[in-house]
């Protein structure tokens, strides 16, 4: 007599890893040696990345004030054509970002019973940690767990913030939006616009989250992912990876590109909110994460995003930017206009499904 087949419950499966509270890193703590089901991925239709050939993604040296001109040469060049790029002597000192780092990385690497409480899936909390924000909305879950940290416009009190990244954390995000405010001056400069427009008549610098991704080591890596494929709800992200290992990969004419860790750099990227604000001029692409394999240490970054958050988010309206006509012919809109909250919401319910969010709003 024929066995009858196994049903697999995926809703439960789900409930159950997240009703654990412990993350991807209470699997890996637990000695699983092959992942859930949850955790598979199909086969990726894209070009793997040639990891011989030389990165396409620039690197941009922000030495010396008088090449003003050049600087916005090379941000405008990257912008309009890969939408991602590396930024070295910017200012931020080594070691802030290594004790951001080292603090996040020390968060999640304690015990699971230390990082229960700060466990939600409440996106109001502006201090809050869970594995896989859209866990329930995406057909496979990935390979992360994430301490979000919402610093602007309104930072939570020290004592909310977990202890281990605690005080670095202030000193950090001043140093990241100072570097934002500046690369958004040069990103105004590119459109034509005057230095201040992104980020302070367009409140770009108005929001900002710190996201601290960890990504422990997968037994079966090739089944599963880091990140999913996607383009990130910002204007702007700026990134620091951990110098040592790498992961990230964006998608550039079919294939995928590698970012290769750099030792002191940032990585940075135009976000969905810019690419509708610069009517396609500006590149949102789309990237993602493998995970790391079981013989190597984990993955961390941190990823500062320049966001609508408060009041703004629900009130204020975002569209392509009417240039002055002295800066060139005119486009038409390519996407109608919309309040940050009607994006996010469309992009919450998505989830990261492999397909721009911004496709929805086009006209």
């Amino acid at each position: 007599m024929a066995s009858a087949p196994i049903v697999y419950d995926r809703l439960s499966e789900l409930k159950a890893f997240d009703d654990t509270k412990a993350g991807v890193k209470g699997l890996v703590d637990a000695g699983i040696t092959a992942i859930p089901r949850i955790f598979r991925h199909p086969p990726d239709p894209y070009t793997p990345p040639d990891h011989h050939a030389d990165s396409i993604i620039p690197t941009i040296d922000f030495t010396g004030a008088a090449r003003r001109a050049e600087l916005v040469a090379e941000v405008k060049k990257a912008a309009e054509t890969v939408g991602f790029f590396q930024v070295i002597n910017h200012g931020v000192p080594a070691t802030v970002m290594s004790e951001m780092l080292d603090g996040l990385r020390a968060f999640h690497e304690e015990p699971a019973e230390a990082k229960r409480p700060y466990y939600t899936r409440d996106m109001g909390s502006r201090v809050r940690y869970h594995s896989n924000f859209d866990l329930f909305q995406s057909p496979a879950a990935t390979w992360r767990d994430t301490l979000y940290l919402d610093m602007a416009p309104i930072a939570p009190a020290p004592e909310e913030i977990p202890p281990a990244c605690r005080e670095v954390v202030f000193e950090y995000t001043n140093h990241v939006q100072m570097l934002g405010g500046s690369l958004l001056e040069l990103m105004s400069e590119a459109l034509g616009l005057h230095r201040r427009y992104l980020s302070h008549d367009a409140g770009c610098l108005d929001g900002i989250s710190i996201v601290g991704h960890y990504y422990p080591p997968c037994p079966e890596p090739d089944l599963t992912l880091g990140t999913t494929r996607h383009s990130d709800p910002s204007f702007l992200t700026v990134l620091l990876q951990d110098g040592v290992v790498g992961g990230l990969q964006v998608l550039v004419g079919g294939r995928w590109v590698p970012v290769p860790p750099v030792a002191g750099a940032f990585v940075v990227n135009v976000g969905d909110f810019l690419q509708l604000m610069s009517n396609d001029r500006f590149k949102s692409v789309e990237h993602r994460v493998v995970a790391v394999g079981a013989a190597g240490p984990p993955r961390v970054s941190v990823a500062c995003f320049f966001r609508p958050r408060g009041v703004a988010a629900s009130t204020r309206v975002y569209g392509p930017i009417v240039m002055d006509a002295a800066a060139g012919p005119r486009s038409p809109p390519r996407y109608r206009s919309i309040t940050a909250e009607e994006f996010i919401n469309h992009y919450m319910d998505k989830g990261l499904v492999g397909k721009s969010a911004l496709d929805h709003f086009r006209i």
